[in-house]
């Protein structure tokens, strides 16, 4: 089934979005181009890639080497745009950007694994995660930073909300798949665009408090 071109251009804007972001929490390390346009492709592809090899299935940029160019462009222009890319309402585009791509690929990373029958009901979600997310916690591990799944942000609990009310949605509707898809993955990017837009962070009962 060949993906509808509307997903596929919210699919590229993500991986856009996905690279220059890397890119940018990377440049206060000093990075080089190379290692730049490095962090922008695992970012971009990784957590894909990942999924891919899990599933023992082709990994999806092997027959669309458009995933690799575009990450390739999009980390050059943020490397020597930096101080363009960093103002506040650019890098918050970007980050609106970065929503719609993880609101995305959550879904589509449970899709995947569904049709491959892989350990359900449990691994469709954690395939939509690492989807997702799988790029961007290389990226913070390979650069030294705080990965994700450690910060307060409140980044994979809308992902997880997202993508286990898909897999309980498509039981109830099982003729209506893609629209449970895309209803899915809107109210993921509409919770995460939130959270950036009021700063919303993981509830407090959520975490575990210092000891004294």
């Amino acid at each position: 089934m060949n993906t509808p071109e509307i997903y596929y251009t919210l699919g590229m804007l993500g991986t856009v979005a996905f690279a220059v972001t890397a890119v940018l929490a990377v440049i206060p390390k000093q990075i080089d181009l190379f290692g730049a346009i490095v962090m922008g492709i695992v970012t971009a592809v990784g957590g894909g890639t990942i999924r891919d090899m899990i599933l023992d299935a082709p990994v999806f940029w092997a027959t669309d080497l458009n995933y690799i160019w575009v990450a390739v462009v999009s980390s050059i222009v943020a490397f020597y745009g930096n101080q363009f890319m960093s103002r506040k309402n650019i890098y918050s585009l970007m980050l609106y950007l970065d929503a719609v791509g993880i609101a995305m690929f959550v879904i589509q990373g449970a899709e995947k694994a569904i049709a491959l029958d892989f350990a359900q009901p449990v691994g469709p979600v954690l395939l939509g995660l690492i989807t997702a997310i799988g790029g961007g916690i290389t990226r913070d591990v390979l650069a030294g930073n705080t990965t994700l799944l450690l910060k307060k942000e409140l980044y994979a609990l809308p992902l997880t909300f997202g993508v286990i009310l898909y897999l309980i949605l498509i039981q109830i509707f099982p003729d209506q798949v893609k629209l449970m898809g895309t209803l899915c993955a809107t109210l993921t990017f509409f919770i995460r665009a939130a959270a950036i837009h009021w700063k919303l962070h993981v509830p407090n009962w959520m975490l575990i408090s210092k000891r004294s």
